[in-house]
């Protein structure tokens, strides 16, 4: 699940940015509305994170701008703006939801949870194959009820093939969506994941999971 934070403030942006992270998400981050615009148009993203206030462009302009595009990505304006004049403004030019500053990170996380299931069509936060189990909310996979112990980076890959069930995914399509602009992919990290995650799978007992499609890419069937 990939994310783009777009706020000013440098603190804010790191201290969210590190959370984001910490709950498993790609994060990639913009400092004001035109690297904002940058990121957008060369990245696809799951959901969005905009600050209205910001220099260059501001974010109800970056907004409008992604649905004039046609892009329907998910976004939540950031915000000390209160008044319900600048909801409907927000709401009307695009956002999906508006969150005011200061807020409770908590908060925070429970509604990018909701766009996130949203954006990918799915009412439940549980995805099941079999006897492996993935709680999309509290980002833990099990199998036959026991928990297996992944990395950050391998629930990411896990999690995006258990969505693309039934289709083949190549490797630049996995760097897209689960790695952040900070990531090392010329290190062969994305097979190095898929190896130690088949082998959790494996000793998890779920059996080999994930196929190789050679030239093509990786599946779950």
């Amino acid at each position: 699940m990939r994310i783009l934070l777009v706020e000013d403030s440098k603190h804010l942006r790191n201290y969210l940015s590190m959370a984001l992270k910490n709950q498993g998400y790609a994060v990639d981050c913009a400092a004001d509305g035109e690297d904002g615009l940058w990121y957008i148009e060369s990245h696809r993203y799951d959901v969005i994170l905009l600050d209205i206030m910001m220099p260059k462009i501001d974010g109800l302009e970056v907004l409008r701008r992604i649905r004039k595009a046609d892009d329907d990505t998910h976004v939540l304006l950031l915000t000390a703006k209160d008044a319900v004049s600048d909801k409907v403004a927000g709401l009307r030019a695009g956002a999906d939801d508006y969150l005011i500053k200061p807020f409770d990170l908590e908060e925070l996380m429970a509604r990018v949870e909701a766009l996130a299931r949203r954006a990918c069509g799915k009412k439940s936060p549980v995805i099941r194959i079999g006897e492996l189990e993935m709680d999309l909310t509290a980002k833990k996979v099990s199998v036959h009820g026991q928990e297996l112990h992944l990395t950050g980076r391998e629930y990411l890959v896990l999690e995006y093939l258990l969505r693309r069930r039934g289709e083949v995914v190549t490797r630049s399509e996995i760097e897209e969506n689960v790695y952040d602009e900070n990531a090392d992919l010329m290190s062969n990290v994305v097979n190095s994941t898929i190896s130690l995650l088949r082998k959790k799978l494996q000793e998890g007992g779920a059996g080999q999971m994930i196929q190789t499609r050679r030239g093509l890419g990786y599946c779950i069937e």
